[in-house]
């Protein structure tokens, strides 16, 4: 199958300012891009990319005083799978897991694990280990949190997001991150596209979207609190400990988000010319 995906933003900025983006898909899907996802600017202006600590792509520009919109529109192939499910994968002993995991086993900004370790055992502390102890997190925080994008606040760690009860799909991730690491299970937080594909369309607004991941029996797996069950279509574009590490944009100095669109859509094959691009 073939996803169509992008973005548009648009910063008012009062001043020259800074700003470190974080917008392009991940390495992994690269070689699945049929139509490039260059991030374009209007006015143009200089670009200087480089990898961060996780590996993911990132691009650093100085908007200019004025108007400066961001903009991309994509098209990736996809392999139409649901996510992985694999009810055996075991738990490792914290001394058996590989060194590069271990990061993810620490608090962060946004996971504080020393003000939830107490409550991650009383809730989980009994449930069988490995796969269905995550499953049995993301069945919790999927019901304990209200979704709704009036509760969003770009400050909220998942303490504030458990004691509230009411959050964006941000603090599904990071409840159940915070509560994968109080019991020794690799978690690290990650953020890309993902449309309404094989589920009924919701009614609000399209934005990038974000779940998580595990180390269990050896390999990566990827878990969602907040949709709770597999989904098709997910295309990464970036993984760190919390949001913090992979926001869209950092950006230093005064500005204004005046517009924020981002779409993923299926689309046909006979949507596509004969180099990949769509039709218009």
């Amino acid at each position: 199958m073939y996803i169509r995906l992008g973005y548009e933003l648009i910063y008012d900025c009062p001043q020259p300012t800074p700003m470190i983006l974080t917008l392009n898909v991940h390495y992994t899907r690269v070689s699945d891009l049929v139509v490039p996802d260059h991030l374009r600017t209007d006015p143009s202006i200089p670009l200087a990319a480089y990898r961060d600590g996780f590996g993911n792509w990132c691009t650093r520009i100085v908007a200019p005083t004025g108007r400066i919109r961001l903009f991309t529109d994509a098209v990736v192939r996809d392999s139409g799978q649901a996510d992985v499910i694999v009810p055996d994968a075991l738990q490792h002993l914290v001394q058996d897991l590989p060194e590069e995991t271990l990061v993810y086993l620490l608090g962060s900004r946004y996971c504080e694990t020393d003000r939830l370790s107490e409550t991650a055992w009383s809730l989980f502390g009994t449930t069988p280990l490995g796969w269905p102890r995550v499953q049995a997190i993301c069945d919790f925080v999927h019901r304990h949190i209200a979704f709704g994008y009036e509760h969003a606040r770009a400050t909220k760690t998942a303490m504030e997001a458990f004691n509230e009860g009411k959050g964006v799909c941000r603090d599904y991730a990071h409840l159940a991150i915070a509560f994968c690491r109080c019991l020794n299970i690799p978690a690290r937080y990650c953020t890309g596209y993902l449309g309404d594909i094989g589920v009924p369309p919701v009614d609000e607004p399209m934005d990038f979207s974000a779940w998580f991941e595990v180390f269990l029996g050896g390999h990566w797996y990827t878990f969602d609190a907040r949709n709770n069950v597999p989904r098709i279509g997910r295309v990464l574009i970036a993984r760190g400990r919390d949001a913090s590490d992979v926001a869209i944009s950092s950006t230093f100095g005064p500005n204004t988000l005046a517009s924020f669109k981002v779409w993923t859509d299926e689309v046909d094959a006979d949507q596509l010319t004969t180099d990949g691009s769509l039709r218009r």
